[in-house]
């Protein structure tokens, strides 16, 4: 699954066996001056925990943005499109658990769909 403006890594998933949970490390980068914000996506079938380890940053769900830094848990409900950015000096580390074991099968990343395809 590509994931623009962040890097991930599946701590746990039905690619290690989970039969009901994935639970994955995201870093997103401190932004380079004049690039584009990613945007939004979604989850359809289930809600995400995120928790952040590290760094600060900026929420926007359901209409509204909240500001996040370590120590703060957001929990985002089901097919509520939301992006979380980077708004700090340092990479923002953030935790995101699902309740279920593969989470591709429910995420839409706009980006990604509108793309064009490569032969």
């Amino acid at each position: 699954m590509g994931l623009p403006g962040r890097s991930a890594l599946d701590l746990v998933s039905s690619a290690t066996g989970a039969a009901s949970l994935t639970l994955r490390l995201v870093e997103i980068p401190v932004p380079e001056p004049g690039s584009t914000p990613r945007g939004a996506h979604q989850h359809d079938t289930c809600e995400e925990c995120i928790f952040v380890l590290a760094g600060t940053g900026c929420t926007s769900a359901s209409g509204r943005e909240q500001h996040v830094a370590a120590g703060d848990t957001i929990l985002v409900p089901p097919g509520e499109p939301h992006v979380t950015h980077n708004t700090g000096t340092t990479p923002l580390l953030l935790l995101c658990f699902f309740p279920i074991p593969d989470i591709t099968v429910s995420t839409k990343e706009p980006m990604i769909q509108n793309a064009p395809e490569t032969p």
